[in-house]
């Protein structure tokens, strides 16, 4: 099964035409894509930024030399607003970033066609489909013997009233193909059989029942989290970095990182280079995994073929990830670099509240908490270079929680 995944993806390719950039467009304005903004717009790269609605820090970042609107529409929309926006700007051979999983499932289907007026950074859809779709992530986890948490995907209601559950189990959609509850929240934790067949039922009401995986919750919070992250050529890293997602939201199955430190593992490493070289992934990607206390094997748990939440602390670790992109997009020679550790990275505006529910849940410590703090740290939104993104962010944090409240609440 290896070698039969192995020789389709060769044979579709990756596709990073070595044609000269003259700049880039960054789909997506939140702090991933701030990151990316900065990142090239240090460097007098020119960047345009496509605004999400209620995602704005990115488009006022002072590196955002223009911002237009995204539409959201539907995936058609989106392909025609980028093939007329390259023929009336003159956009042609622009280097074009994803920063959310929707993008790049949109960048990869149509990979051929964006890739005549832009370079991309997203792999061809015979790549990104093994990635995207966790039931397929599992079966070339499994083929490749990398250790990964009990897994199932049940056909239907009664195949699942008679499986037999290693509770407490998280219920997750194998793809994010429309937002909804399920694929807001990332994945609902069940204790008990009798909340599982609710939870499902529920689920069902929001997307296709195939599309429903069930997993073991592998035990501990985020101080069990790594990820490798690297960007690649042909399955071999040129640049790439070992992070522990220390302090995340939620704590057992984040959303989100809130605290992350780079770490010198390489328990981390050797299973996510054995998939991306089986992959011929050519690339940015995160790989994360979660280490099992119970017998310490490192389980993957998701990969993610675009920047990341916590990509800026890269940079401060000596590896700047979305430049050695553009570079390797445009063509140029992309020096080999390995992050060192010991850096720190951290969103003070979501890691404050995060730590104050787990310090009265006695999960984390005042004292903990604060040592933490002390040193040198890359701020996820703030730059004194660059500031207005970092007094905005607070108040916009404030309005899309209140917002998400008011949904829940169903007024």
């Amino acid at each position: 099964m290896q070698t039969s995944i192995c020789n389709a993806v060769s044979s579709a390719g990756n596709g990073c035409r070595g044609r000269a950039g003259q700049g880039a467009l960054v789909a997506g304005a939140d702090y991933r894509g701030l990151g990316v903004v900065r990142s090239l717009g240090r460097r007098g790269i020119p960047v345009w930024v496509l605004n999400h609605a209620g995602h704005l820090v990115g488009a006022v970042s002072r590196y955002a030399a223009r911002t237009l609107r995204w539409p959201l529409e539907d995936g058609r929309k989106q392909l025609d607003f980028l093939l007329d926006l390259a023929t009336r700007e003159k956009l042609e051979g622009w280097v074009l970033f994803p920063t959310d999983d929707e993008d790049v499932v949109l960048f990869a289907r149509h990979h051929e066609l964006l890739s005549a007026h832009y370079q991309l950074t997203t792999p061809v859809w015979d790549v990104v489909r093994w990635l995207s779709d966790k039931r397929l992530l599992y079966r070339l986890a499994r083929d490749l013997a990398l250790d990964q948490p009990w897994t199932v995907c049940p056909r239907n209601r009664e195949e699942l009233e008679s499986l037999d559950c290693p509770f407490p189990v998280i219920l997750k959609p194998a793809m994010r193909l429309e937002f909804n509850r399920l694929s807001a929240d990332k994945a609902w934790r069940v204790e008990d059989r009798r909340s599982l067949l609710a939870r499902y039922d529920e689920a069902c009401g929001l997307i296709d029942p195939e599309l429903l995986v069930i997993q073991e919750v592998v035990p501990g919070w985020g101080e069990t989290q790594f990820s490798f992250a690297a960007l690649c050529k042909d399955g071999s890293p040129l640049a790439s970095i070992v992070a522990r997602r220390t302090r995340q939201f939620p704590m057992d199955f984040g959303r989100f990182s809130t605290y992350v430190e780079t770490v010198d593992e390489p328990q981390v490493a050797e299973p996510a280079l054995r998939l991306l070289a089986a992959l011929r992934f050519t690339g940015l990607a995160e790989v994360e995994f979660k280490r099992d206390s119970r017998n310490g094997k490192y389980k993957l748990l998701d990969v993610n073929p675009r920047v990341w939440g916590w990509h800026t602390l890269s940079n401060r670790a000596g590896v700047d990830f979305p430049y050695l992109q553009w570079r390797l997009a445009t063509g140029q020679s992309v020096p080999e670099a390995r992050g060192r550790a010991g850096e720190r990275w951290m969103r003070m505006c979501t890691d404050i509240p995060m730590a104050i529910q787990e310090i009265l849940n006695g999960r984390l410590s005042l004292r903990a908490y604060l040592q933490s703090l002390r040193g040198p740290k890359e701020s996820a939104v703030f730059a004194w270079d660059d500031p207005l993104p970092g007094f905005l962010e607070l108040p916009l944090l404030a309005a899309m929680v209140g917002k998400r409240f008011v949904r829940r609440k169903g007024v």
